[in-house]
């Protein structure tokens, strides 16, 4: 990925269009036609063969004969064609094309993509609609309309989808920033275009059209980048297996299950919408309100009761919630409204009310320190036109500077009469909808948005158990079993595995034959749980195969009998490989659960939760990705809860929440740690008094193998392996890792020992101690692009914090920006030298071509460490800076 490259690309002073026609069937004609028409004020070169000139420009008859090299290319061509004019594009010199043809197979493509690369021309699609960058007069497409100048950067991969909300956006007055239209995603891919639009200070807030993902970890760490700083909103088809054929055949990539995209798109701090009605929402809420929501609360107002009461219900059957009015607002709109003495919220004004008493409620609302959002509907009234009512809207609205003002909304109901009002609304950059659903809907995705961005931010829970894992014991034992074959762990060799990382599994013993099983009962005690052993028969019970509450000896082995003859009935040719015996758990007071790990395509091993149950789906359980902390874990228990796949029940003791958060950290550490378990299923679990304890379980191992640029998992989890121990040079032993976000409460303490002098130097001015945020943002690391290392000791309570080196590599991976800071009581200990010797060596590792930072010059302990370890140390004196430079590869 580069966004050097896209910067680039969307920065083109002269164009070239191959395949320019002046037959309006072509799409060589519209490209023309539009780029002409949208004030582009460079070149605009057509090659035609066939014509002499192209809507009235010269045109060239092949590429070779072009006057200049252009930046940009856009092929109108047919897809026999592309590869030869790859080729001649690259022979120019010329390093940016779009593509607009269809229809392309996988070797076409495979072909273009590596005449592409030998030809070093960076592709837009094929299978697009083309580019338009409205700032810059560009409409390299062929599209119907042209798209205005805003704020909103849009990505499809659909050139339908492009082709509506083009429309729709011209009829609301929304503008763009950028318009991509990225097809095939055969080079050009949703994580570069993020990491460009990311940093872009022309745009506000991303939307996405999503048919597929290729890469899943790049796409992960480019959007939650791009999250941190602006809204992100994706829209992904395919929620039915055969919706995600036909998106997997529209324009390639993964089939994963529709809830592995809803955990990505919320790990990554998105907002997904699940139809266009609700993206056109979005749409035009970020437009006009790309900032993050204050509170969630809502007031309404509005001219008629019913319209009130349907708002309410929206709102709170999506989790919303309604503002409570002070005491003074009450009193106010009591004053205003002669049909009642108590207002409340809904601010009901009732249907005779005239424009007047419309502006003086507004007023009331507007002032009140409470209403921070706020709905305002609109009936068609008798009294006078809906335009009056919303041209009062806008010039109250108009007085009060945006900044100061609540957010506010509007939904003028009816058509013919409330048309025109949505257009003064509109006009005035004031969100309109055209029922209150609606407006509720698109104010729930900025509520949604607002819980998005804070579950990137909260701080986990400090549990850690990492001291009783055993990973390398189950990796050795692991690695036993697949040498002898054994791929497929049943309960009794599962449970070995799992006892490495502290997971309780019920006692179990093994028989082969029904007789055996009578021996192995009586030893185990009554009653006894009789299941079948066989990797051919994945849901036993189904077929007869677990019978439970077996009481005698003699019961055992007749049981056994039977079930053979069962299964060979059932399932002829299924291996039987003997009968496991468990004593039956105490399930009195208890619920249970399942956990399972699915390893799914292109996107690596995913976890799921919900009740004990037959089968391993996807609609049964919640599912997140790995690695989970307490927190990530939290939220996948309540995901599981609020959608019905765990119910509460009416029990002595409810399933403790914090334990379960536990194991399921502990699963997801098993999963990171051991790359051959393919996938995994503990059910039921049985959750009893605060205890968890696995009653049946199922391991399916596979030997992993690495696939060339490609990672295993969608992220990359702690890199306990950068770990060390290190020795100060007052010789106290310290320990040096990457920072977790556990870390967050010691890293404060640690920003708070710095002193003033020390904070100066650091941050070039004296700024105020770091917030929550800020401190989150620190800790919370996305390991893949950037690195904090820390030095810490242990204290009383648990840990402190020395010093931090912090590397920061650009999405090119040519430059990282370095910081280092030591705490101002412990300098003089080797902590520089210790924390920027593991900054290097982690940037020298990850490819990185130099590393660099810039300091003051009174920060002569710097400039001495940095030219000890090789940087190149200059003076900026226009900057009154220390630039310092090392070059690593």
């Amino acid at each position: 990925m580069s966004v050097k490259r896209i910067s680039q690309f969307f920065n083109p002073q002269s164009i070239a269009v191959i395949g320019a026609s002046n037959n309006p069937d072509r799409a060589g004609f519209i490209v023309m036609r539009n780029l002409l028409q949208g004030g582009f004020k460079g070149p605009i070169m057509p090659v035609s063969p066939k014509h002499t000139a192209v809507h009235g420009v010269l045109a060239y008859s092949a590429i070779e004969q072009l006057p200049k090299v252009p930046d940009l290319a856009v092929i109108c061509t047919n897809k026999q064609t592309l590869v030869q004019i790859i080729n001649e594009l690259g022979d120019i010199g010329c390093q940016h094309a779009i593509i607009i043809a269809a229809g392309l197979d996988n070797q076409h493509k495979q072909q273009l993509k590596e005449a592409a690369k030998i030809a070093k021309v960076t592709l837009l699609g094929p299978n697009c609609l083309g580019l338009l960058i409205p700032h810059l007069g560009i409409n390299a497409s062929f599209s119907h309309t042209v798209a205005a100048p805003g704020k909103l950067a849009f990505i499809s991969q659909s050139a339908a989808v492009c082709s509506t909300i083009l429309d729709w956006a011209q009829h609301k007055k929304i503008g763009f920033s950028y318009f991509v239209s990225v097809g095939d995603c055969l080079d050009i891919d949703f994580d570069e275009l993020l990491d460009f639009l990311g940093r872009d200070p022309k745009t506000q807030a991303i939307l996405l059209y999503i048919d597929n993902i290729d890469d899943v970890r790049r796409f992960i760490s480019a959007a939650r980048a791009a999250a941190f700083s602006k809204p992100v909103i994706a829209i992904k088809t395919g929620k039915t297996k055969a919706g995600a054929i036909a998106a997997l055949n529209h324009t390639g990539g993964n089939t994963s299950d529709d809830a592995v995209y809803d955990a990505m798109f919320q790990r990554a701090g998105m907002l997904r919408v699940n139809d266009l009605r609700e993206l056109f929402a979005a749409t035009q809420t970020l437009a006009l309100h790309p900032k993050l929501l204050q509170v969630e609360q809502l007031t309404i107002l509005t001219n008629g009761g019913g319209p009130g009461i349907m708002a309410v219900d929206t709102l709170l059957q999506n989790s919303g919630k309604l503002a409570v009015l002070s005491e003074q607002t009450k009193q106010a709109l009591s004053a205003l409204i002669p049909q009642t003495d108590h207002a409340c919220n809904p601010v009901d004004i009732f249907g005779d009310s005239s424009p007047q008493r419309y502006q003086q409620a507004l007023e009331i609302l507007l002032k009140a320190d409470e209403v921070k959002n706020l709905l305002i509907i609109h009936t068609p009234s008798a009294l006078a036109p809906s335009t009056a009512y919303a041209e009062i809207i806008a010039q109250t609205l108009a007085k009060i500077p945006k900044m100061a003002r609540p957010y506010v909304m509007t939904n003028f109901m009816g058509e013919e009469a409330a048309y025109a009002a949505r257009l003064v609304c509109a006009n005035a950059q004031i969100p309109t909808y055209r029922t209150p659903e609606g407006a509720v809907g698109a104010f729930m995705h900025l509520v949604s948005y607002r819980r998005n961005q804070k579950h990137l931010t909260q701080t986990p829970e400090s549990y850690s158990d990492e001291g009783q894992l055993q990973h390398l014991q189950s990796k050795r034992l692991i690695n036993d079993f697949l040498n002898s074959g054994a791929n497929k762990l049943a309960t009794h060799l599962a449970s070995q595995v799992l006892a490495n990382y502290d997971i309780e599994c019920i006692e179990t013993q093994i028989a082969l034959t029904p007789s055996e099983a009578k021996e192995q009962a009586q030893q185990l005690g009554f009653p006894v749980a009789l299941k079948l052993i066989s990797h051919d028969i994945p849901s036993k019970s189904e077929v007869g195969g677990v019978v439970l509450n077996l009481n005698d000896a003699e019961e055992v082995e007749q049981t056994a009998f039977s079930m053979l003859l069962r299964i060979r009935e059932a399932a002829p040719e299924a291996e039987i490989e003997g009968f496991s015996l468990q004593r039956m758990a105490k399930r009195a007071g208890g619920q249970e659960l399942r956990i399972a790990v699915k390893t799914e395509p292109g996107v690596g091993p995913v976890i799921l939760l919900g009740e004990a149950g037959t089968g391993l789906n996807f609609s049964q359980a919640a599912v997140a990705l790995p690695p989970l902390n307490m927190n990530l874990a939290k939220y996948l228990i309540a995901a599981a809860h609020d959608k019905g796949f765990i119910k509460e029940r009416a029990l002595p003791e409810k399933v403790d929440k914090y334990r379960l958060c536990a194991l399921l950290t502990r699963v997801s550490q098993m999963v990171v740690d051991q790359p051959d378990i393919s996938d995994m299923e503990l059910n039921p679990i049985l959750a009893c008094s605060g205890q968890f304890q696995v009653l049946d379980a199922s391991i399916t191992l596979r030997r992993y193998e690495p696939v060339s640029g490609r990672k295993r998992l969608a992220i990359r989890p702690y890199p306990r392996e950068l770990v060390k121990s290190v020795t100060l040079k007052n010789g106290r032993p310290a320990t040096l890792r990457p920072i977790r976000p556990e870390d967050e409460r010691a890293h404060q303490e640690f920003d708070q020992s710095l002193s003033k002098e020390d904070r100066y130097r650091r941050f070039f001015g004296e700024l105020p101690q770091f917030n929550h945020e800020q401190l989150a943002k620190m800790t919370q690391i996305d390991y893949d692009r950037e690195m904090a290392f820390i030095v810490t000791v242990p204290n009383k309570s648990s840990y402190q914090t020395l010093g931090v080196s912090r590397v920061l590599m650009d999405p090119d991976n040519q430059v990282a920006e370095f910081a280092v800071v030591v705490r101002s009581d412990c300098q003089g200990l080797g902590l520089g030298g210790i924390l920027m010797e593991a900054a290097i060596k982690h940037c020298r590792k990850q490819g990185v071509q130099s590393i660099e930072g810039i300091t003051l010059p009174e920060n002569s302990g710097m400039i001495g460490l940095a030219k000890k370890l090789g940087f190149t140390v200059s003076r900026d004196f226009e900057e009154g800076t220390i630039q310092m430079v090392l070059n690593l590869n």
